[in-house]
């Protein structure tokens, strides 16, 4: 199967293998993109967009790449921490009164960027749809009590983050999230990447495939545990990713839209230790917080050891996928697609697909091409 676009040939390995994949069938379509210093040395895609397999993955083809999303979240809060519009210990009531309701008013910033405030998800009864008004669904977080005690572990806030620290970056910059975004980060760095995807970039956007089910019974789980809680009230629907209301909803935590030269381009920003193309847009201070460790641990939401810093994951020998070790922050999206930092190398890799794999994060194709890309630089 043809590969498009160029690779360095020092990664050639990350070209064969996404061959192999595509050979195989195992992917569909797919695009990945690794800088070093800023600067593309790979950028290929191949395959298709489609389900049927008559539609060809193209340069500038995006999908729906979940939680990727929260990094672009996140990069957007620590813009506002760079501006000394935002402190990350601060209280979050501080920017946001109406969050201090029900025992709330001691969690911090911080706590909503590590996954540790305890509102991991909504107070059931929730419906999907309802999550797309952020501003109304966003209040019903502010009304709820913490699930668990905040700051003392991690509860990933799989469907809810862009509506926490969305609503943040709306009462300081009067921007939605989204807006913010494409104002800020997305634009001034040429990076065709969307948190709310308009109607204009419907015909490019690729089909998501499902992973086949995993025969599990939810209700076999206590329905009042934080795991069923926050990954069921709503329940994601992969069907309903095809809509236009999910593609343009602003939702910071698993809409976004991109491919892997989009995802590198944004997040380049802090494997280059915060200045890209000769400018600073985040302070070394700023790119320290990102490595404050906030837990290390099973996370009570999914269930994995995961560690935690502010707005990233950071390596952990028990987690999949298996990122590099050193100076690296990392994420990944459902089904597969991954972003990961290394500020040691300055390098950013980025994958994105459409067939997914089960599985909250991490794939066996996610890790060959970490693998293949990373080996290059050992």
């Amino acid at each position: 199967m043809t590969i498009e676009g160029f690779c360095d040939d020092r990664f050639a390995g990350v070209r064969t293998e996404l061959a192999k994949q595509l050979a195989s069938g195992a992917e569909a379509g797919a695009s990945i993109c690794v800088t070093v210093d800023g600067t593309p040395v790979v950028d290929i895609w191949g395959g298709h967009r489609d389900s049927a397999g008559a539609e060809p993955w193209t340069e500038d083809t995006i999908t729906n790449v979940f939680s990727i999303t929260k990094t672009m979240t996140a990069l957007s809060a620590l813009l506002l921490v760079d501006r000394g519009e935002l402190d990350v210990y601060e209280k979050v009531a501080h920017y946001w009164p109406e969050f201090a309701a029900n025992g709330k008013g001691d969690i911090e910033i911080r706590h909503l960027l590590g996954h540790t405030s305890g509102v991991s998800g909504w107070q059931p009864p929730i419906a999907l749809a309802d999550i797309y008004d952020v501003e109304a669904s966003a209040a019903r977080l502010a009304a709820q009590p913490p699930w668990w005690e905040p700051g003392t572990a991690s509860g990933y806030h799989c469907l809810n983050y862009g509506h926490l620290i969305g609503t943040v970056v709306q009462r300081i910059t009067g921007r939605t999230l989204g807006e913010f975004f494409a104002e800020e980060l997305a634009g001034p760095l040429g990076a065709d990447f969307h948190i709310g995807t308009g109607p204009e970039h419907r015909s490019r956007i690729a089909t998501l495939i499902p992973a086949p089910e995993l025969e599990f019974d939810m209700s076999l789980l206590d329905q009042d545990s934080i795991l069923v809680k926050t990954l069921t009230n709503p329940l994601l629907d992969i069907a309903e990713t095809a809509t236009p209301a999910w593609q343009q909803a602003e939702n910071g935590a698993v809409n976004g839209h991109g491919n892997a030269r989009s995802v590198a381009r944004v997040q380049s920003l802090v494997s280059c230790g915060g200045e890209l193309d000769g400018r600073r847009l985040l302070s070394d201070k700023t790119i320290d917080l990102i490595f404050e460790q906030q837990s290390d641990g099973v996370d009570l939401a999914i269930m994995v050891p995961l560690r935690f810093g502010i707005g990233y994951g950071l390596p952990q020998p028990q987690t999949q996928p298996q990122v590099p070790e050193g100076r690296v922050c990392w994420w990944a999206g459902y089904g597969g697609a991954i972003v990961v930092n290394d500020l040691d190398r300055r390098i950013t890799f980025a994958y994105t697909m459409n067939k997914m794999e089960p599985g909250i994060m991490g794939s066996a194709r996610a890790d060959a091409y970490l693998r293949a890309a990373f080996s290059a630089v050992a």
